[in-house]
């Protein structure tokens, strides 16, 4: 007598709802982190106080007011040589990453992009959050990391293209 209440086998293919779960655990977080990003940098485009030199609420002073504070000065003055550019840079970056995480395109690239915005972010902008986890652009550079190795195997333009490279190898043999 069985004494679980879930059905044995979700996807039809013989597997249990905990190999199914498993599968597409990471799903969740690949959806969450590519919206946020894709968010994160319509955001910026579209925020007219944002790209500017400076005044309340813009790129510049924003990095003004961090840069002594951040872990690396060097990169954040790096960043007030052009502040406009690098808030175009800072927003298009989070553009492409999260619609190629979103998709499944280039997913490794994808998420080391984002992965190297965090932490640039992290270094610079959120260095001084006392304690350090209220800084989330530590949490964004951990939550990227699974993807920048594992990739998205599953529901993802990649994957669609490693399983028809495979097919097109096994008529080739």
């Amino acid at each position: 007598m069985r004494t679980d209440t879930y059905p044995p086998y979700l996807d039809g293919g013989g597997r249990g709802w905990r190999d199914t779960a498993t599968k597409y655990a990471l799903l969740p977080l690949r959806i969450f982190l590519s919206v946020t990003f894709i968010y994160a940098g319509l955001d910026k485009l579209t925020d007219s106080a944002f790209m500017k030199d400076g005044g309340a609420g813009s790129i510049g002073d924003t990095m003004r007011a961090v840069r002594d504070s951040s872990a690396i000065p060097a990169l954040v003055d790096l960043a007030l040589k052009n502040p406009v550019g690098f808030g175009y840079a800072i927003a298009l970056g989070e553009l492409a990453v999260g619609i190629g995480a979103l998709l499944g395109l280039l997913t490794r690239l994808a998420a080391l992009g984002g992965a190297l915005i965090s932490l640039s972010l992290w270094l610079t902008v959120s260095w001084a959050s006392d304690p350090y986890y209220y800084g989330n652009d530590l949490i964004y550079l951990m939550a990227w990391l699974p993807f920048v190795l594992a990739g998205a195997p599953y529901l993802s333009l990649d994957s669609a293209w490693r399983s028809r490279r495979r097919q097109r190898r096994g008529a080739l043999e």
